[in-house]
């Protein structure tokens, strides 16, 4: 598959209240990761994680990855 055309990918929680869980994401308009996930949670709180370093492909040729690392940094309460 050629992830070039793929709009999508994987973010993989790897710490924190949602360590574990996966949820699909867009990249950004320049084709790159986003930075930072804001994830909305029940009664007015939202969970902040950062790009981590972990990032993987679905194969050699590919120049987008499928999925990425993110890291737990705040939650925030409205």
């Amino acid at each position: 598959m050629d992830t070039s055309s793929t709009s999508s990918y994987t973010a993989k929680l790897i710490d924190g209240p949602l360590e574990g869980k996966t949820v699909s994401t867009a990249f950004l308009d320049t084709g790159d990761p986003r930075p930072r996930l804001e994830l909305n949670a029940d009664k007015g709180k939202r969970y902040i994680y950062t790009r981590g370093a972990g990032l993987e492909f679905s194969g050699d040729d590919d120049d987008r990855p499928t999925a990425v690392d993110y890291r737990y940094v705040e939650t925030v309460f409205d």
